[in-house]
């Protein structure tokens, strides 16, 4: 029962974050190790400001604008 819970609180923090364009840093850390394991990893405060950037051209992780 408590691997259940556990299981559909992480799929809904995963359809949170993918419902407002939040990239998932699990993906990401798992993308890097097996096609740029020579890379390192950012951080997911960096991951974060990234996409946050990217989608909203935000500087810093901050929001700049909504749409």
């Amino acid at each position: 029962m408590l691997n259940r819970l556990k299981r559909l609180f992480h799929y809904r923090k995963q359809f949170i974050s993918l419902l407002v364009g939040v990239p998932s840093y699990e993906k990401y850390v798992e993308h890097m190790a097996v096609h740029h394991p020579e890379e390192p990893v950012k951080s997911r405060k960096e991951f974060f400001c990234e996409a946050q950037e990217a989608r909203y051209s935000g500087k810093g992780g901050k929001v700049s604008r909504c749409c």
